[in-house]
């Protein structure tokens, strides 16, 4: 029985609007700040903030390079969750971040998720960016930017990887939108622009020849500074996948494609053990 006054209308809308509320004050957010310097030629932490669901560890001994691993302990991300991440490497420092686990997307109401990384690389300094692979669920929403800040000397790794669903468990992503800009500027000057959106029948989009042929499985690796002779290397490299490398300006580029996130793991470690000659302990373990 409806109160007096109320129409069923009424009543249902403030529902939703309750469940809403719910569902807004449960959606993550989460913040990384984290600088290193250098001490006696090893790289050190030099501050660190935290806040939400983010956290940032670097096991391991102190050495020249440092491992950083970051950790989301929300579990995976949700549609209007937020999160930011800003990474500094201090002058003359060494420093590889990497995740503790795949990032998963899920499925999204309606906001968009939004992941905003910051990357800034000192004079002398050298940053590895290597998070393990991000998993899109079907009908996710993500949007992220990445920014990178580099000295004229700087050098820097970055690696991203997007599987659209988990295939060895029979699910696609046929619906959903990925918004994922990149920028990189050295001494201030853009030097890298990229961005890739796709939105509504992603299965449909990802089956095209020009976008994925079919593959459901990309990734992007960005080397800075880049030459002919890493190119020649990549190039010869024995891939399951299909993997293509440019270089010009001083910087290489590597694009990946797979038929599953599997052959594209494979593929990208290879890619990333002959740009760097190691990998992160978690790629590995």
């Amino acid at each position: 029985m409806h109160k007096q006054g109320l129409t069923g209308a009424d009543v249902a809308g403030a529902a939703a609007a309750k469940s809403e509320k719910i569902f807004a004050a449960n959606r993550a957010v989460g913040s990384v700040a984290f600088s290193v310097k250098q001490v006696a030629g090893k790289t050190r932490r030099a501050a660190v903030h935290e806040s939400g669901s983010l956290r940032v560890r670097c096991p391991g001994a102190p050495a020249a390079e440092l491992e950083a691993v970051l950790i989301n302990t929300a579990g995976g991300v949700a549609g209007g969750d937020r999160f930011s991440l800003d990474i500094a490497a201090g002058e003359g420092t060494h420093l590889s971040v990497t995740t503790a686990a795949a990032e998963k997307i899920y499925r999204a109401r309606d906001d968009a998720a939004t992941i905003a990384v910051k990357l800034d690389v000192a004079a002398a300094a050298t940053l590895a960016w290597l998070p393990q692979e991000t998993i899109l669920f079907d009908r996710a929403r993500l949007s992220r930017t990445i920014d990178v800040t580099l000295a004229d000397d700087a050098r820097i790794v970055l690696a991203e990887a997007l599987v659209f669903g988990r295939s060895g468990m029979g699910e696609s992503v046929e619906q959903g939108a990925l918004l994922d800009r990149w920028r990189v500027r050295r001494d201030g000057r853009l030097i890298y622009a990229e961005t890739v959106r796709l939105e509504g029948a992603i299965a449909q989009r990802l089956a095209e020849p020009a976008v994925a042929n079919g593959g459901v499985a990309i990734a992007t690796v960005l080397i800075v500074p880049g030459d002919e002779a890493l190119v020649a290397t990549l190039r010869a490299l024995a891939a399951e996948g299909e993997v293509g490398a440019s270089v010009w300006n001083g910087l290489t580029a590597v694009r990946l494609c797979a038929m599953d996130g599997a052959t594209l793991r494979r593929d990208l470690v290879r890619v990333m053990t002959a740009a760097r000659g190691s990998l992160p302990r978690l790629w590995t373990n």
